[in-house]
Order: C-alpha cells, then structure tokens, then sequence
C-alpha cells in the first residue's frame, strides 16, 4: 500500500505537483487529427488540469491555447477561428497559435500594448492523425517513435474516450496481468476469453524489471510439460501501456492513460498489426461490438457528447459511474463473470467504480501485484528526483526509447524470458513478431 503522502504525490498532475511536472517533460497526445477542420470551431480541451481551446488555422496548423482571453477572461471557445489567429468575441483581441497577440482593434493604433501581451500557448504536432502537445518548459524534442504512431492508417484502430478516474487506476489495470481471464471470462464456459492460454492457469508467478522506458512485467504460467507460456506487459513512461497478443487473430495493443486533470482520464486505446493490415473482422468489431456488447474498444455509438463547454465533449460514454456501467445481475449469475456490457466496459467499472481518486493506504497487495507495486516505485522516485534535483529520467528525449513490445511467448523452462525475449520486444517497423503468439 501506499501512504497518504505517496499516494496524493502519485496521483496528482496539475502545475507545480510533482507527477504534474514529470509528466511535462513527455510530448501528450490529445486528439485526433480530424477533430480540427482549418478555420473551423474551436475545442474545449482539458491536459493536466489546465483548460485549453485546440482550434486548426487557416494554416492546416495546430494551436492549444489558453481557455481564457487574457484581456478579461472571455471564452475562447467562443472565439472566432480566422486569418491565422483565434479572435475573442467581446473586445477582438486576436492571438497566433504561438500565443502571439496580433490584433487590439479597440486600442488606440499607436498602442505597443500588444507587443506586451500573450495568451498561453503550447506547441503541437501531428503524426498518422494523432495530435500531439507539449507542456514542458525546454525546447520540444522529437515525437516519441510509439509504433502504433508510426504504422501505415490500414494497419492501426485508434479510439478515444473518457473515463472517469485518476489516470494511475486506470493505468494499473492494464498492467495487470492476473485480472484478464477471470474479470473478462464468462460463467458458462463459453466464448473467446475463455479459451486463452491465460485462463488454463489463473495463478501465474511475476518477475518485473526496471527498463529505461519503464517497466517490464512477466507473468508465467504453466503450459506443456516442458515449457512455460509468457506474458510480458510494458509500462511505457509516462502513462502508456503495452499489451501482448492472443494467440487468435494476434495484434498489439495498449493503451495512453492521458491525465485531463486528477479525476478525469482520456482513454486512447490502440490496436495494431506490426507488418499488416489489422483484420476486417478484428477492425469491425472493435468498431461496432459484438451482439451488443462493447469489445476493447469503445464502439462508435456509445458516445453520449455533453455540451461544449465540457472538455473532450464528444468522448463522454452511455457507460459511467452514474448508471453503474449498466451492470446486470442475472448476466453475471448466468453469463459473463462480471455482470457488465464488455471488456473496456468491465475494466472501467473496476477501476473507477468506487472513487475517483482510490485511497490505497486501505490496500492489501498481493504477488499479483508485483507489476503495480514496481510501477508505482518508478514513479515516485522519478518524481522525486526530478522536483528535488532537476534531474529527468534517463534517454527521455530519445525518440526510439519508446519502439517497445509486449509479447506472449512459450518457452523451455529453463530458459530466461529475457534473455530470449530481448529481441521480440523491440519494435522496428515492419517486422513481424518473430515468433507465434
């Protein structure tokens, strides 16, 4: 468990906390590309408990900036998106995507007051119709060579949507490895996860190492007479995920656990084929579900927008803590394990339904818990380190840092997982996974 101390430090990320500051030193994603039209409305967006407008200029270009005009507090939301610049709708200030005031059409025309005034601004980028932002107070480094980022579009499934807690619950959950097969397994016998290699044995042995990138978390389970079936989930810094593939239809998976403020979480969740297409039948389902039910990714329907006021408006879902995820108890007795409408849904309920923000001095980890136990260790002393000597963690601005698998592989028992695995981790563009899932 951790103490009340650790546990405000872990979870908090607005200025000035420490996770907060860490987190600014990471290039964000935030939105995808086709939510900004050139000249169109401006988006109320939320990234580390700061409020922003993204809009797209006459340009093509990205901007984030400031929630507010800073003449007296306007909405920009409202703001007029024209001639390279968002103009405030009450007195016509206009401002350049870098933050630069370009107009004051009610000062008098010898004013310099314009010279002295900027919005806050933040840089953008885009890659393969993902927008990226940084926060961070030193020059932008290259963006972070993520695969999913880098594949081609037919490759890839991408999908937003918000869940409603603190971003480490949400990300803890997908480092889990010993949940899977018995929170997403159905009461029947029947279905898909049923049948994973995972299920054949539900108390898997964990060895976890600390990587430059994060960290590596092992789940071995049984599997023949002389070997052993690994599972390898990444913890990629500072809140991505990599999950292995199934042995049906395999692809990568993971998840960024993009913090809007200390109870909010954008959940943007990738699925990929290394060195092809992703399957049609894969692709549709995610997209659409399956009977009903919502499979890993949110489906295009689900979505209940709120008004624009509120961040990320469009990406509010119909399953929330408010309607207890539409949970059923007669499906759970009959069914499905856990009594609710699929699996994104199901990891969401967990980790959100008690409080936004967990207290874990009221935890009892277990040997399952090795993983979030050695995340959660890397965090705060990478914090700490950081607010308390300025120190940032190891190759952050290395781009190929983050060209990082997860991987489920059988091995002889005697082998080391990884030794022999060093090389199906490591993601290169175009490679397969070098060994059958």
């Amino acid at each position: 468990m951790l103490t009340a101390e650790q546990n405000e430090m872990i979870t908090r990320v607005g200025p000035g906390a420490p996770m907060g500051e860490l987190f600014r030193n990471y290039w964000i994603p935030f939105l995808p590309s086709s939510d900004l039209e050139i000249d169109g409305e401006p988006m109320r967006v939320r990234l580390l408990c700061e409020d922003l407008v993204a809009f797209r200029d006459s340009e093509g270009q990205v901007g984030l900036v400031d929630h507010a005009c800073p003449h007296r507090g306007a909405p920009m939301l409202f703001a007029r998106n024209e001639d390279c610049g968002l103009r405030c709708v009450y007195h016509g200030w206009k401002f350049h995507r870098s933050g630069e005031t370009v107009d004051m059409p009610a000062e008098p025309e010898t004013s310099r007051f314009k010279q002295k005034v900027r919005i806050k601004a933040y840089p953008c980028r885009e890659r393969n119709g993902i927008i990226w932002a940084w926060m961070g107070k030193d020059t932008p480094p290259s963006l972070p060579n993520f695969e999913w980022n880098m594949v081609p579009p037919e490759n890839v499934v991408v999908t937003f949507r918000i869940q409603e807690c603190n971003w480490l619950q949400a990300l803890e959950g997908e480092i889990d490895s010993a949940h899977a097969p018995l929170l997403h397994g159905r009461a029947d016998a029947e279905g898909f996860v049923n049948q994973w290699r995972a299920a054949a044995d539900l108390r898997p042995a964990f060895d976890c190492v600390r990587q430059d990138f994060g960290v590596s978390i092992a789940s071995r389970r049984a599997n023949e007479v002389d070997s052993f079936y690994w599972r390898v989930n990444q913890f990629v810094l500072p809140f991505f995920t990599c999950v292995p593939p199934q042995s049906k239809f395999p692809e990568l998976s993971g998840h960024a656990w993009v913090p809007i403020d200390d109870e909010n979480t954008m959940a943007i969740m990738f699925s990929y084929r290394p060195d092809g297409p992703m399957y049609e039948k894969s692709r549709h389902v995610f997209l659409n579900g399956h009977k009903g039910r919502q499979a890993a990714h949110a489906t295009h329907d689900v979505y209940e927008p709120k008004n624009r006021m509120e961040p990320y408006a469009k990406y509010w879902t119909k399953f929330n803590p408010g309607n207890t995820y539409n949970f059923n108890y007669a499906d759970q007795k009959s069914t499905y394990n856990s009594g609710l409408p699929g699996l994104w849904v199901q990891d969401a309920a967990c980790q959100s339904g008690v409080a936004p923000i967990y207290d874990r001095t009221q935890e009892h980890l277990a040997v399952s818990d090795t993983g979030i136990i050695a995340t959660r260790r890397l965090l705060l002393e990478l914090a700490a380190n950081y607010r308390d000597k300025g120190v940032k963690p190891p190759r952050v601005d290395d781009p190929d840092l983050y060209m990082v698998r997860a991987i489920s592989v059988r091995l002889p028992k005697e082998a080391s997982w990884l030794e022999q695995c060093r090389g199906y981790m490591q993601a290169e563009l175009g490679k397969g996974f070098g060994y059958e899932p």
